[in-house]
């Protein structure tokens, strides 16, 4: 019985110290970590903080009716080029029935009043023949009587006015008439035939009837976090992206940056506006979605490195790289950095185009399955 416990501890003593072998064996037999390196390289970098937005022209202007009716006629349509004082649609005025009874008062008022001047006149014109009154007295009844008479018009026009939109010697100042103010492209006509419109007053902005833009003004119109808010200024350049125009950039000039900051989504946002430049070849609708990228700082053709390659000393924060000096033999050299765009730095000093710097975040294969 003790033979047999003595011979399962043997064996289990030489099972334990033949796997410890074998793992230090296999341990030992693992290749050692290679680092691999790499060069710098010239590099455009460019500093840049980036906005979401919109195109949208510069000036736009809506045009609204001055009298309520209904659309009767539409001469254009989006897209169509204007002029100013263009036709653009025809109102037909449905009166107010309260207006249209005040206005036929008005008229029977000033018909009895002028009635009354008349005889008033008469009178006064049969006395002044007999020689009982004065020329004064005479033409005072004649500047009542006049003045009945143009009252008397007066309220007919009114009552013109109030019942079709325009009267007698006025046909070509018809507000019934809808005519532009500016020229320019119409970009939209938001009323049909048919639709009932609302004049524009002190108390109402009234119905649009069409807006009308220069599309050869356009500008970007966007928001940029508060982070990025204290990094721009003004006349900074712009590179415009339009999602629907593939392929292209648009320069513009930064010329606005809102005061006061809007809070959106739990984030403070910034109002930025940015005039673009001319285009010629392109036509870029009003509306179009754009992102643009504020140009902070710009070095062209310069030493860069990839950022994810500079290390940090512990104490002093300064930056530098590991360079191979041999196969597999690194030393450390100090360099001067200059601006980044997040994955190239620029190198100002310390660095050649030659050196081969250590990737010195490498992993292990075994760490890399993992």
């Amino acid at each position: 019985m003790k033979k047999s416990v003595t011979i399962i501890i043997l064996l289990l003593i030489v099972i334990v110290f033949g796997g410890s072998m074998y793992y230090l064996y296999q341990k030992n037999s693992e290749d050692p970590v290679v680092y691999e390196t790499e060069k710098p390289s010239k590099q455009n970098i460019i500093k840049k903080a980036v906005a979401t937005g919109s195109i949208l022209p510069l000036e736009e202007v809506l045009i609204k009716p001055n009298i309520s009716g209904v659309i009767e006629e539409i001469y254009v349509e989006g897209g169509d080029y204007v002029k100013s004082g263009d036709l653009l649609a025809k109102i037909k005025v449905v009166p107010n029935l309260n207006a249209l009874n005040d206005a036929r008062n008005s008229i029977d008022e000033a018909k009895i009043n002028l009635d009354d001047q008349k005889r008033n006149y008469e009178r006064q014109l049969s006395l002044f023949n007999k020689g009982v009154i004065s020329k004064a007295d005479l033409e005072r009844a004649q500047v009542a009587y006049d003045q009945a008479k143009q009252s008397y018009g007066a309220a007919n026009k009114r009552y013109d006015i109030v019942n079709t939109g325009t009267t007698s010697g006025f046909r070509n100042a018809a507000n019934t008439l809808i005519k532009s103010t500016v020229s320019g492209m119409v970009l939209e006509v938001p009323v049909e035939v048919g639709n009932q419109v609302i004049e524009s007053n002190n108390f109402n902005e009234g119905t649009t009837i069409a807006a009308v833009a220069d599309v050869e003004k356009m500008i970007f119109e966007g928001m940029v976090d508060e982070s990025e808010v204290g990094k721009i200024k003004e006349d900074l350049p712009l590179e415009i992206t339009v999602g629907a125009i593939e392929d292209q950039i648009f320069d513009a000039v930064l010329d606005y940056i809102a005061p006061k900051g809007k809070e959106e989504n739990g984030a403070i946002q910034f109002e930025i506006k940015g005039t673009l430049k001319k285009q010629d070849s392109i036509f870029i609708r009003a509306g179009l979605s754009a992102n643009a990228s504020i140009i902070l700082a710009r070095a062209d053709s310069v030493l860069a490195l990839k950022e994810a390659l500079v290390q940090f000393d512990g104490e002093t924060k300064e930056p530098y790289v590991e360079i191979e000096t041999s196969e597999q033999q690194f030393e450390r050299k100090d360099v001067e950095l200059g601006i980044s765009d997040g994955i190239f730095v620029e190198v100002k000093s310390g660095l050649s185009a030659e050196d081969n710097v250590k990737i010195w975040n490498a992993v292990e294969d075994e760490e890399e399955a993992n």
